[in-house]
């Protein structure tokens, strides 16, 4: 069997990692942890989010997608594996920059949980003051 190229790119969100491989002259799959993408994301949301990249820079269906994601939720994986997904895509064509840009694919979401204070119930919440 031939290898066949591939580009690779890497997102991140809170916890969740994904490394994401174009292989060049795919038919269009998508495989998620050797899953395919409806079945490993089943919410629509997730699957539509993955896809925006694709349909934004017109490259549905030319590249068979493997991905390897760990850590996190369903939705931080989901937003990392699109992170990942767009900067494979920048290094197949960097002239997609400004639209991906455009759609704000290109920026990491560096929102994370806030550590928890002391003193403090959570990271903001302060335990009830009684007055007597």
């Amino acid at each position: 069997m031939a290898e066949t190229q591939y580009y690779e790119g890497v997102g991140r969100r809170k916890v969740a990692t994904a490394r994401v491989r174009l292989h060049t002259g795919g038919s269009g799959t998508i495989k998620v942890n050797d899953k395919p993408m409806d079945v490993y994301f089943p919410r629509k949301v997730d699957q539509v989010n993955i896809q925006k990249v694709l349909q934004v820079t017109g490259t549905d269906g030319r590249f068979d997608i493997t991905v390897k994601v760990s850590g996190g939720g369903i939705t931080g994986q989901a937003t990392a594996v699109q992170l990942g997904l767009a900067r494979a895509l920048l290094k197949v064509d960097p002239e997609r920059r400004k639209t991906l840009r455009k759609y704000h694919l290109l920026t990491r979401d560096a929102r994370a949980k806030e550590r928890k204070k002391p003193g403090l119930k959570r990271a903001r919440k302060a335990p009830q003051y009684t007055k007597r």
